[in-house]
C-alpha cells in the first residue's frame, strides 16, 4: 500500500475528522468518537493550533488513513513556545499495526524540532508511546493537575526534542483551556 504524509489541507479537514471519530468509536464507543472529534475541532479554533503540525497520511486512493495533531501547550502559563501536546492520534482500524502512526509521529517530531519546539507531552497508553521515546512525565517534574484524570501516573508522558529540555520544563498539566475536556 502506497501512503503519503501531508500537512493538513482544506479538502482533508472534514475527512480527517470523520476518520478520527470513526476510529475512536470503533475502539471505544460513539461518545468517545464524538469527544475526540470535538477536541480536534476545538484545538483548530484556538491560538494553540499549528496548521503545519496537523498531519495526515493518505493512501493511493487519497483516503485519509492516519492522523496526528501537535499543538502548543503550556504548563502554568509557561513554555507555550517550547512545549507541544500530541493529541489526537488515529489510524484507520483496518490498517493499524502497519507503522502508520510511527511514521506520522516521527515526521511530526522532526518538523516540530525544525520549528524550535523542545518537548512533546502526550496522555495515553505507555505501551503505545514508549517506543517513540516518551517517558513518564512525573519523573521530570511534569505532573497531572486537577483537570487531568489518569488511570495511572505513567499515562502522562513527555519526550525531549532537544537534549536537556526537560531539565527546565516542569509544572502541572491542566486542560482548563479546553471546554471539550472539562
Amino acid at each position: 500500500m502506497k501512503r503519503t504524509i501531508k500537512h493538513m489541507e482544506h479538502n482533508y479537514l472534514q475527512k480527517s475528522l470523520d476518520m478520527v471519530e470513526t476510529v475512536f468509536t470503533e475502539y471505544d464507543c460513539a461518545a468517545e468518537g464524538r469527544l475526540v472529534r470535538a477536541l480536534a475541532e476545538e484545538i483548530r479554533s484556538k491560538r494553540f493550533y499549528l496548521p503545519e503540525l496537523e498531519l495526515i497520511v493518505v493512501d493511493e486512493s487519497d483516503e485519509v488513513i492516519g492522523y496526528v495533531m501537535f499543538s502548543r501547550f503550556h504548563l502554568n502559563g509557561k513554555y507555550e513556545d517550547e512545549l507541544l501536546l500530541l493529541s489526537p492520534v488515529a489510524v484507520k482500524t483496518a490498517v493499524q499495526r502497519r507503522h502508520i502512526s510511527k511514521e506520522l509521529i516521527e515526521y511530526g517530531f522532526a518538523r516540530a524540532k525544525e520549528l524550535g519546539f523542545k518537548a512533546v507531552i502526550v496522555e495515553g497508553n505507555p505501551q503505545n508511546y514508549r517506543a517513540r521515546g516518551f517517558v513518564t512525565a512525573a519523573d521530570h517534574g511534569i505532573l497531572p493537575g486537577k483537570s487531568v484524570k489518569l488511570p495511572a501516573i505513567e499515562c502522562l508522558m513527555v519526550k525531549e526534542l532537544e537534549e536537556g529540555a526537560l531539565e527546565y520544563i516542569n509544572g502541572e498539566v491542566e486542560y482548563t483551556d479546553y471546554e471539550t475536556l472539562s
